[in-house]
C-alpha cells in the first residue's frame, strides 16, 4: 500500500468521525438492538417456568438463539448500519464537500476504495461487538433458569459471526444506494423499503416468494441464525453455504455499484 493510499484511509477515517450524526447512529443502533433482544429474554426469563414441557424441550438451542438476535433487533440494527454507510457518502454530496475531495485526489475509484475499506472495517468491528454483547448479555439472563448458551456449543459461532457480518453487508447496501442516489431522504425511503419491508412482504410458503427472500440480507441471516432443527417443516429450505454467498454478493455489489456510480457520473 503507498503513502498516498494510507493518506486517504486517514482522511476518509477521519470524515466517517466528523459527521455529527455517526456517533449517535452508533449509539442509538447499538442500545435499541441490544435492548430489543434484552427484552425478548428478559420475557422468557420471567415465563419461563409456565412453559410447556414441549416448549422446553426445543428452548436450548432454537429459542435461545432467537433470544439473542430476535427479528426486531436484527432490522433496527440492519436500518442504523446501512444509514451509516448511505451517509457516509450522502453527506459529502449534500455539503458539496465531494468537489473538494474530487479537486484534491482525482482518482475517484481510488476515493470510493477508501471510503469502502474504512467502512467495511469499521462496521465489521461495529458488528463484532453488538453481536458479542447481544449474546454474552442474553445468554447470563437465561443461565439463570438453565437454558443459555456458551460460544462453543455446536452452531453458536457462526451465528454470531452472520450477526456480526450483518453490520458491514447493510452498511455496504447504503454506501452503493447513497452513491448511486445522492439524496439523504431518497436514499433512507429505498433502503426501508428494499432491506426491510419487501422481507415483510415475502411470502415463504412459495418457490418463488421463499426465492426472493433467500436473495436478501434479512433472509440470508435467519438461515444462518438457525441452530438446530425447527420444528415446523421448512418447504423451500435454504443451505448455510446459499446465505453466505448472499452476504457476499450484497457486499461486492454495493462496492461495484459504487465504483460505477462516482466514476462515471459528474459531481
Amino acid at each position: 500500500m503507498d503513502a498516498r493510499f494510507r493518506d486517504l484511509l486517514a482522511a476518509e477515517w477521519l470524515k466517517l468521525w466528523s459527521l455529527r450524526s455517526t456517533p449517535w447512529a452508533f449509539v442509538v443502533g447499538a442500545v435499541a438492538a441490544l435492548g430489543v433482544n434484552l427484552n425478548a429474554t428478559l420475557a422468557d426469563h420471567r415465563n419461563y417456568p409456565r412453559y410447556s414441557d414441549g416448549i422446553k424441550e426445543l428452548f436450548v438451542p432454537i429459542w435461545a438463539m432467537r433470544d439473542a438476535f430476535t427479528l426486531g433487533g436484527a432490522m433496527v440494527f440492519t436500518l442504523a448500519t446501512a444509514s451509516i454507510g448511505a451517509l457516509m457518502i450522502v453527506g459529502e454530496y449534500g455539503t458539496g464537500q465531494i468537489r473538494t475531495t474530487f479537486a484534491a485526489v482525482p482518482a475517484r475509484r481510488a476515493v470510493v476504495a477508501a471510503k469502502t475499506l474504512v467502512l467495511a472495517a469499521v462496521m465489521t468491528a461495529y458488528g463484532t461487538l453488538v453481536a458479542g454483547v447481544s449474546f454474552a448479555a442474553t445468554q447470563a439472563v437465561l443461565d439463570d433458569r438453565g437454558v443459555g448458551m456458551a460460544i462453543g456449543d455446536e452452531g453458536v459461532l457462526p451465528a454470531v459471526a452472520a450477526s456480526a457480518l450483518l453490520a458491514p453487508v447493510c452498511a455496504l447496501a447504503g454506501f452503493g444506494l447513497g452513491a448511486l442516489l445522492r439524496h439523504t431522504a431518497t436514499t433512507i425511503v429505498t433502503l426501508t423499503g428494499v432491506l426491510l419491508l419487501l422481507p415483510a412482504l415475502m411470502d415463504d410458503r412459495n418457490r418463488w416468494g421463499a426465492t426472493f427472500l433467500h436473495a436478501l440480507p434479512q433472509g440470508a441471516w435467519k438461515r444462518l441464525t438457525e441452530v438446530g432443527e425447527s420444528p415446523v417443516p421448512v418447504d423451500f429450505p435454504w443451505t448455510a453455504g446459499g446465505a453466505w454467498t448472499v452476504y457476499a454478493v450484497w457486499a461486492l455489489g454495493a462496492a461495484a455499484v459504487a465504483f460505477v456510480a462516482v466514476g462515471r457520473r459528474d459531481v
